[in-house]
């Protein structure tokens, strides 16, 4: 018989379930995804390991786009590739109708890579170089203007190249969320943008099509929204009494909050986020209030990336030791850390055991692999007391991990996508060495070998 494990006696306070209205609750457990059995997935594809759900992206999506659609009927929407830019996960949005929205040069080569007209491509951000807007310009991108010498570099292009850019404008504005976004675009309150618009026509050399705003980001106020879009409907307004100017787009950007739990909410997310029919219902409230709108019918462009994504993605991961602290509180050791789950940095995720919960609840503080102080999960959450090997499942995880995420002491782990059909799809494979070193060039006089 194999010798037990020893562990020091401890003093610990039995805690049989959460007090309810009716009863106590029991700690629950998820033992698979989209009814793909946990323990399959780690023998299969390791541990830890990134996992994606097909259905939940259609679903999520259909769903923003009926919300949206309901309230007014001409909108459409550019999938964020700063949130996931797996190519997998875009073209799952690009198959629902999605265009693309990129804030730099390589995603806007992800997105033609994929085969994503130029046609269908909004290009924002504060930092498109001549080389990628000469590329835009030609292939007839929309490109929101973020300043004024972004304006002239297109005026420059439009020289050069012998056509009109098709541009909107980026205009930031006070819509009662602060700190403002005051950085990006042109100022709303003090006509910066309204003045942008007049350089624009008369430069004559682009060809304004429409506005632009993102107001910020986890957005836990709707009514902001209402504000953001009755201020650009009001300026499209002007713009067409003024300029005789009819603009084709009003474009609302993201920041739509997912229902992750913020880390200075008291609040679960799922019950302190909005959902989606709150932020569709005061978006289409302006749009439908204004004159502009009920003339010209204008396009509304949304960019949301977390809310259409956050909740299909989950995080796997299993338990490699554990330990009793100086304080008393229990601690766990998984084999991912905050290399792969930037988003623990504001997020207070869920961790759910993947298997049948055994022996008692405890404040147990999870920490990652990783040789650094700061690589801590989640502090003070109660939780079973895991033994190891067993697996624990973070969500949600969709948004910004895989693009945010750093090689840094460990490998970045496989990411799977369970299709609408059940089966797993590897979409990115886990890293080597080979692939870290790849890039490297070791100068001859240190080849030690």
């Amino acid at each position: 018989m194999a010798k037990k494990s020893y562990y020091a006696p401890t003093i610990e306070r039995k805690v049989a379930g959460a007090p309810g209205k009716f009863a106590t609750s029991v700690p629950s457990y998820q033992d698979n995804i989209d009814e793909i059995p946990i323990k399959a997935l780690i023998e299969n594809y390791g541990s830890p390991l990134f996992v994606f759900s097909e259905k939940s992206i259609r679903w999520k999506f259909k769903e923003a786009q009926r919300a949206f659609s309901l309230h007014y009927p001409n909108v459409k929407f550019g999938w964020s590739y700063k949130t996931n830019y797996l190519q997998a996960i875009c073209a799952t949005f690009h198959q629902e109708g999605a265009w693309a929205e990129v804030v730099s040069g390589m995603e806007y080569e992800r997105a033609r890579l994929l085969g994503i007209p130029g046609k269908k491509i909004i290009f924002n951000g504060p930092s498109k170089t001549k080389n990628d807007l000469l590329k835009a310009v030609s292939e007839e991108a929309t490109i929101n203007i973020d300043h004024l010498d972004e304006l002239f570099l297109l005026e420059e292009i439009s020289v050069e190249l012998g056509k009109k850019p098709r541009v909107g404008v980026r205009v930031n504005m006070d819509t009662g969320i602060y700190p403002q976004w005051s950085r990006f675009g042109f100022n709303y309150e003090n006509r910066e943008a309204y003045r942008a618009v007049q350089r624009i026509v008369t430069g004559n050399k682009l060809e304004l099509i429409g506005l632009h705003t993102h107001i910020g980001t986890f957005i836990l106020e709707p009514n902001a929204y209402y504000i953001a879009a009755a201020k650009l409907l009001n300026l499209a307004g002007y713009i067409e009494t003024d300029f005789g100017i009819t603009l084709q787009f009003i474009d609302l950007g993201g920041g739509i909050a997912s229902n992750n739990t913020l880390c200075e909410q008291y609040l679960p997310g799922d019950i302190a986020s909005p959902n989606i029919e709150q932020y569709a219902e005061a978006i289409g409230k302006a749009f439908n209030e204004s004159p502009f709108c009920r003339k010209n019918q204008p396009t509304l462009f949304l960019e949301s990336g977390r809310a259409l994504i956050d909740e299909a993605g989950y995080l796997v991961s299993s338990v490699i030791g554990k330990k009793t602290l100086v304080d008393g509180q229990k601690a766990l050791i998984l084999d991912a850390g905050v290399n792969i789950l930037y988003t623990s940095n504001w997020y207070k995720h869920k961790f759910t055991p993947a298997q049948p919960i055994t022996g008692t609840i405890e404040n147990t503080v999870i920490y990652g692999p990783l040789c650094m102080n700061i690589d801590v999960m989640r502090h003070g959450i109660r939780f079973p007391d895991l033994k190891i090997g067993d697996a624990v499942i973070i969500s949600p995880v969709g948004a910004y991990n895989v693009t945010q995420w750093m090689q840094f002491i460990t490998y970045r782990p496989n990411v799977v996508l369970i299709t609408v059909n059940g089966d797993v799809e590897i979409i990115r494979e886990k890293e080597t060495l080979k692939d870290i070193l790849h890039k490297e060039k070791l100068p001859k006089h240190l080849n030690l070998s």
